[in-house]
């Protein structure tokens, strides 16, 4: 009888283990074909650091931008995951590297994105290397972020004024769902300071963002423009999107990744529900592809959603996907997961796996080389604008590769 009892243990054991290498055979899969790429894209971009990755150019070049971009942070940030997973030294030295060299960025007041750029660079660079000259920057940036909130519109100011889409009207006081991940940046600066303007700041500003970017059904604009001497929301538009009330998907993604980032670092449900109910919008979208990789607008062609700039159906073979929607959102229902129980847990859990590993095949996955130095392929910047089309972009690689980190932190 033991020996029955021993047999059917080993029979258990070696079937789970086998099962559980080959569910986590993507992440391996992933981060091995990241390597080769990103030291070809060590080796091309050397020392040069005032020119950081961004995308690759139909004419076989890379695109960089300037250091005051809004993407500089997620080069260095990418590459601190790579050191995460394979703990070899040479990522963790280019790493350190690639983030000090946008120091002078805590500075940076012309935009909002100084979230972005600082605490995907530093804020990860921390977790590996407890420098203090690292958290004085990251305050010092949250410091320069708050310069751009008003205590009458309640929100960090995410644009300068500008014309908007079409020259149909003036933003005055812009504020877009992107700026919902700077938040993070603020939550941490109160924290190691115990100084809570910086917080307050950000719940404020979540707040305004629940209460004029969101739809009656959890879809949302992209921008939305206040006056800035009373506070009145001005118009609201979808400037990245098919049209002003269609589904940007990169927003929707955007606005689960914040929502959930700013539930745990305040526990308030309110923020919880949002990034619930966003995240089933986002999911249950009856136009979401069985794959789990969103179109770059969920409404795009569809019937009641026009397009005030000059789109042709006909241009694209196929609707241009956004692999970068779903690795940002495939990053923020892991997390989002862990504050639910039962079968809402499930859901995004599973759904988050779904697109990860959707992400991790070959038609993503930039396995046959398409392109010399970045892991994503298929995801779409900025179509009305006609820029960045079905490319590879920085941050697509940057939340795939926090997803899958994530996944098998949950997994342990």
């Amino acid at each position: 009888m033991n020996k029955i009892k021993l047999v059917l243990a080993l029979v258990i054991f070696i079937s789970f283990t086998a099962l559980k290498t080959k569910d986590d055979d993507f992440v391996k899969r992933s981060f091995d074909a990241a390597t080769p790429l990103y030291t070809s894209l060590l080796n091309l971009t050397g020392d040069n650091f005032k020119n950081y990755p961004h995308s690759f150019l139909p004419n076989g070049t890379v695109k960089y931008y300037q250091i005051d971009e809004w993407t500089g942070g997620f080069w260095p940030g990418s590459l601190w995951y790579i050191y995460e997973f394979t703990r070899e030294e040479k990522w963790k030295i280019a790493a350190l590297k690639w983030t000090n060299s946008l120091e002078s960025n805590q500075f940076n007041d012309k935009h909002h994105d100084i979230g972005f750029m600082m605490y995907c660079s530093y804020g990860n660079a921390l977790r590996f290397d407890n420098n203090p000259k690292y958290q004085q920057i990251l305050v010092q940036s949250a410091k320069t972020l708050t310069k751009r909130y008003s205590p009458i519109v309640g929100s960090i100011q995410s644009w300068n004024q500008r014309k908007s889409k079409g020259d149909i009207n003036t933003w005055e006081y812009p504020v877009i769902m992107d700026n919902m991940m700077n938040l993070e940046l603020l939550f941490y600066a109160s924290k190691v300071t115990k100084d809570d303007t910086y917080k307050n700041i950000a719940i404020k500003h979540a707040e305004q963002t629940m209460k004029n970017h969101l739809r009656t059904d959890y879809g949302s604009y992209h921008v939305i423009n206040y006056d800035p001497k009373t506070g009145k929301v001005l118009h609201k538009q979808t400037l990245q999107g098919f049209s002003d009330e269609s589904n940007w998907a990169r927003g929707q993604a955007w606005g689960i990744y914040g929502f959930t980032t700013t539930y745990r670092e305040t526990k308030d449900k309110r923020f919880l529900k949002t990034a619930v109910k966003m995240a089933d919008f986002f999911l249950d979208h009856p136009n979401l592809p069985a794959d789990g990789i969103p179109y770059w607008d969920f409404n795009v062609g569809q019937a009641g959603y026009k397009p005030d700039w000059n789109f042709d159906p006909n241009r694209f073979k196929t609707t241009p996907r956004d692999a970068s929607a779903a690795a940002i959102a495939s990053s923020a229902m892991l997390e989002l997961s862990t504050f639910l129980n039962g079968k809402q847990k499930e859901k995004y859990y599973n759904a988050a796996v779904k697109m990860l590993k959707s992400l991790s095949t070959d038609q993503y996955l930039n396995t046959d080389k398409a392109n010399p130095y970045f892991l994503l392929k298929h995801s779409t910047g900025n179509l009305p604008s006609g820029r960045e089309i079905d490319v590879p972009l920085i941050y697509a690689d940057y939340y795939f590769l926090e997803g899958l980190l994530r996944y098998q932190k949950l997994k342990k």
